[in-house]
């Protein structure tokens, strides 16, 4: 895998809020990344989620829409083929706002899709539940999750205010399958969180 792909750059970008319509994304040129899969708002401005994949990467798109709805769940989809593993990479949006419930029946209608034992799932995005602070919602998605064996892995805040330290960014993987991984904050206003590698 390393050398199918430089190990300075990254694999894979998601990306979440970018804001863009159909025909603006489809425009976007990032140097040495294709665009792997999308999704658009239909009836409301902003939001939007995509995936940008290294041009030596070898990917499908996975066709997510008819579980997207604005604000409650958005939601775009990717599968990494190499000889001996593959991997499930999804970006990710939830609203404060959405409806919590939907997004959960959701979420486990997608992992019910395509769970099986020999594809390893990245997911990533913007859940809008505070993994610093005990809650009912993080109860609630972690147990959904663990379900299907995956974990949140960032303990550090991603959103930092004068008033507040919250993590409300995260990503969920199986930390039995993917064991060389790191999750490196970024001083921005929004944290990057990136795994080491995909071994």
């Amino acid at each position: 895998m390393s050398s199918q792909c430089s190990t300075n750059l990254p694999h894979v970008l998601c990306f979440t809020e970018h804001h863009l319509h159909d025909h603006e994304i489809n425009s976007i040129y990032i140097n040495s990344f294709n665009l792997g899969a999308k999704y658009c708002r239909v009836n409301l401005k902003h939001g939007g989620v995509s995936i940008f994949v290294h041009e030596t990467m070898p990917f499908t798109t996975i066709n997510l829409s008819e579980f997207c709805i604005d604000q409650d769940i958005e939601i775009c989809a990717i599968k990494l083929h190499f000889s001996f593993v593959k991997f499930c990479v999804m970006s990710v949006y939830r609203a404060l706002t959405g409806n919590f419930i939907h997004f959960l029946s959701s979420l486990d209608s997608i992992l019910n899709l395509l769970y099986n034992n020999s594809l390893n799932f990245i997911i990533c995005g913007v859940f809008n539940i505070n993994y610093l602070e005990n809650s009912n919602g993080k109860f609630q998605l972690d147990s959904l999750l663990a379900f299907y064996n995956l974990q949140s892995v960032v303990d550090f805040p991603t959103r930092i205010t004068n008033s507040s330290h919250t993590t409300i960014d995260n990503i969920f993987l199986n930390k039995s399958k993917s064991k060389d991984f790191s999750i490196q904050p970024c001083p921005m206003d929004y944290q990057i969180m990136m795994p080491k590698s995909l071994h």
